[in-house]
């Protein structure tokens, strides 16, 4: 099997099955599996994919909403393939290619652990998919009334790597778990999923570890990607900015309890919870 197909589905039944149309018109030069874990969906989701899919995929029912990365380390343990290709329900394949492609670049480059393509909002728009890992600074002016202030800050360019175009391959910090494909050997060495981020983060956490394994990271624009984002996180938009910042502050504490940035740690709760009150009050 070359690609297991992985994505964990919380009450996006429409998007989930246009994304598994999408899928399921791949290249048949390659062979893969489609594995849905459900976090207890009650949106009829379940039914959907049984009606219409039940041949085509092997559906995996979690009893709670488990969270994104323990969700998909449920799919990651039963995979076949030699890769693992992570998508949300909400993203949609642009060409029956995308598969191919990214299995030919990676069999061609086996030092490098995770691919990931070029992502699109729904108008054709590029997301800022392939950044530099987060700091300080740029989360105090990301979606923060600072940067309304001062919209074209440093910290956040160079956090979203908007000095270039993002129109061609280059290794990365770290690429968006969206749409992103994994070598399982990779996934040997360095593990499944933290799943201690419930949700968020714990893509750059991966990717993260990955490098100091010393593999590479690839951002990959010879495919395209369509994700609309936040089609489950805007269900329980205030729950997903909490733990959203939740997450902030577990890979704040993993990536500096022994350098001399712990000694922070108060002013970053501090700060973090600020934000999230913020980011609370401009959605109400």
């Amino acid at each position: 099997m070359d690609v297991t197909v992985s994505i964990v589905n919380w009450n996006t039944r429409d998007e989930l099955r246009e994304c598994l149309r999408t899928l399921l018109v791949q290249d048949s030069s390659i062979t893969f599996e489609v594995n849905i874990v459900d976090n207890a969906s009650t949106d009829g989701s379940v039914d959907m994919v049984r009606s219409e899919f039940a041949d085509h995929v092997k559906l995996i029912q979690n009893p709670t909403n488990t969270g994104f990365a323990a969700a998909q380390n449920v799919s990651i343990r039963q995979a076949r393939g030699r890769y693992i290709f992570l998508t949300n329900p909400d993203c949609r394949l642009l060409a029956d290619d995308v598969l191919r492609k990214m299995v030919d670049f990676m069999d061609a480059n086996p030092n490098v652990a995770m691919v990931g393509p070029r992502i699109v909002n729904p108008d054709g728009s590029l997301q800022y998919s392939a950044r530099r890992f987060p700091t300080m600074l740029a989360a105090g002016f990301r979606h923060t009334l600072l940067g309304r202030l001062f919209p074209n800050n440093r910290y956040v360019r160079h956090y979203l790597m908007t000095d270039w175009a993002h129109d061609r391959i280059a290794d990365v910090d770290w690429v968006s778990g969206s749409a992103l494909m994994v070598r399982k050997t990779a996934i040997d060495q360095i593990g499944l999923l933290d799943e201690r981020f419930y949700m968020y983060l714990e893509d750059v956490d991966w990717c993260k570890r990955a490098h100091l394994a010393g593999w590479r990271v690839v951002y990959f624009p010879e495919v395209t990607v369509s994700h609309r984002i936040g089609a489950a996180s805007d269900l329980n938009a205030i729950a997903m900015i909490k733990e959203h910042h939740r997450s902030m502050f577990r890979y704040f504490l993993k990536y500096n309890s022994r350098s001399p940035k712990v000694l922070l740690t108060p002013l970053v709760l501090i700060a973090l919870w600020i934000r999230t009150l913020a980011r609370i009050r401009l959605i109400r």
